[in-house]
């Protein structure tokens, strides 16, 4: 798979606090990144903004829906700006969009210029969510994934892939090695939201679940190895 999208959350940026940024989880993700782009794979990425903002508490004290989206894309902005320089001092090229441009700090994403970025051996840093309010970040991966026609979509967690039931609280849980869409929105696994899931299995995207500490994910992956859960039409 020589083009991935991969999905990183903000709480992932955040380490163990799942709160604000932490340069050592940072520069993981960017030696991660370093070693896809070394051995030749054309990579996206889409960040959440967890670790900056979360709009549910505030969303139950009053806050419009709307405003609170706003302010959750801008803090994926925030994200994308600080991976971005991470890899630029790592002699990574790359280039961050916003869904919703802002002159002079990220311009707006534009598909085919986007494309051309990684052919030339670009990392894509897309932010800004779908650039509107009531869509996951989730959402905003796999609708980039499949505008760029990569080979899959990769979701970054804190566990190793998807299993039958909370692998923390039940020791019998196991992991599927695959698994299909329509089981995993029956089982109701909770993998992605239910726009995300339907999206990729309608346009026969794969998503890859896999444990974001893992050293040489990206490349294992792509190169076929057994690692994490591949979720299949």
């Amino acid at each position: 798979m020589p083009r991935l999208l991969l999905k990183l959350s903000g709480e992932a940026l955040g380490g163990e606090s799942g709160q604000g940024i932490d340069p050592v989880v940072l520069g993981h993700f960017c030696e991660q990144i370093k070693q896809a782009v070394t051995a030749g794979i054309e990579l996206g990425v889409v960040l959440g903004g967890g670790n900056l903002f979360r709009g549910a508490a505030l969303s139950q004290a009053g806050m419009d829906r709307v405003v609170g989206d706003r302010m959750g894309m801008l803090a994926t902005i925030m994200n994308a700006l600080a991976l971005g320089d991470f890899l630029t001092r790592e002699g990574i090229a790359n280039q961050v969009y916003a869904a919703t441009g802002i002159p002079g700090v990220a311009p707006t994403y534009e598909r085919d210029q986007a494309l051309e970025n990684l052919k030339q051996g670009q990392v894509v840093i897309l932010s800004g969510g779908t650039g509107n309010p009531l869509f996951t970040t989730d959402t905003a991966a796999c609708l980039r994934g499949i505008e760029l026609k990569a080979d899959a979509v990769l979701k970054a967690t804190n566990v190793d892939g998807v299993y039958s039931a909370d692998p923390k609280v039940d020791p019998q849980a196991r992991r599927y090695s695959t698994i299909s869409f329509d089981d995993v929105l029956t089982k109701q696994l909770g993998v992605m939201d239910l726009t995300a899931m339907v999206l990729c299995r309608d346009h026969q995207m794969p998503v890859v679940v896999f444990d974001v500490s893992a050293d040489g994910a990206l490349v294992a992956i792509s190169q076929g190895a057994d690692i994490g859960t591949r979720i299949l039409s």
